[in-house]
């Protein structure tokens, strides 16, 4: 048996006993779940998400919607146009995910432990967007200096041949601070975005288990299957909505001279002023709602699946008082 834990990956593979035990070895597990839900879903979204930035960037000339903007890269630069920056999105959304996932399991699973079940139960909504904020703040760390680098190849096609060439051209250019560039605008993106995602998607998913009278273990894995992706839409939608002025700020202040020169602060200010309230608010914002609702049902999804996969039976928040 001691052999068989230094083996890599033995943790990852190693089944959950059947009493859920939330280890060092299910927080891998989440984690593991988390990145690889993440860099599917972001990777295969791609063209989408090429589309929205171009949008957000230049509303004169990308004004013909999500399937007239895809046509529009397509005619001009061909259909790898639409894969841009795929590397950064893929390796990025992985780490993103990880510690996005992985940490909110452990702050919730942390906080009901501090608070018991009962008390926990009546706070719930309040762990879910405690544990989200505290994860993405984390997560953000290691994503912002990938977010940079796939921003700028989507502005700028001709900028680099890839992630690490990008990353050795904007470290040359722009210093480390360059990576960081967007870091402000990326919290105050993500953090609403993934506080909203997972409270609603919660939320969501409690309701529907409640009007079915059952548990998660009660209902097959298909049924679970399907509550997590219905919840997934419904919190993507609403997160995309409330993200997505930051969203617009971020991708603007990635290309190159957006906001003029000074501090980070004047810089976003610049570009709110030119951009104007109204347009934060809603240049991009159908084909941002279809790539989040259709992003966060296959994130919970999969997320779930690879939960099963790994042997490990997610945690979910459960009324003392309830009994099946």
């Amino acid at each position: 048996m001691s052999s068989q834990k230094n083996i890599p990956g033995a943790v990852l593979l190693a089944p959950s006993p059947a009493a859920p035990v939330y280890d060092l070895a299910y927080y891998i597990k989440g984690a593991a779940a988390g990145g690889i839900c993440c860099s599917i879903t972001h990777g295969a979204l791609c063209p989408v998400d090429v589309v929205k930035t171009r949008v957000q960037l230049d509303p004169v000339k990308y004004n013909s919607g999500l399937i007239g903007g895809m046509r529009q890269v397509v005619a001009e630069e061909g259909a790898m146009a639409l894969t841009t920056g795929l590397g950064a999105t893929a390796f990025g959304y992985f780490v993103q995910g990880w510690f996005k996932f992985g940490g909110v399991e452990f702050f919730k699973i942390q906080a009901v432990s501090a608070m018991g079940e009962e008390k926990a139960w009546d706070n719930k909504t309040g762990i879910y967007l405690g544990a989200a904020a505290a994860a993405e703040t984390i997560a953000d760390i290691f994503l912002c200096p990938l977010e940079a680098v796939r921003i700028r190849s989507v502005s700028d096609p001709e900028f680099c041949d890839g992630l690490l060439d990008g990353f050795g051209k904007m470290l040359k250019a722009d210093g480390i601070g360059g990576f960081y560039a967007g870091f402000l605008p990326i919290l105050a993106k993500q953090v609403p975005y993934t506080m909203a995602k997972f409270a609603v998607q919660g939320s969501a998913a409690d309701a529907m288990y409640a009007s079915m009278g059952k548990s998660p273990k009660e209902l097959s894995d298909s049924t679970n299957l399907g509550i997590s992706l219905t919840s997934g839409v419904i919190a993507g939608v609403a997160a995309a909505i409330i993200s997505h002025p930051a969203d617009t700020l971020l991708s603007k202040i990635n290309k190159k001279g957006a906001g003029g020169d000074g501090p980070m602060m004047s810089r976003l200010l610049n570009i709110a002023k030119e951009v104007g309230f109204v347009n934060l608010c809603t240049v991009g914002l159908l084909p941002r709602c279809v790539m989040i609702g259709t992003l966060t049902a296959g994130q919970f999804g999969i997320f779930d699946t690879v939960m099963n996969a790994l042997g490990a039976s997610k945690f979910h928040f459960h009324d003392p008082n309830e009994k099946h």
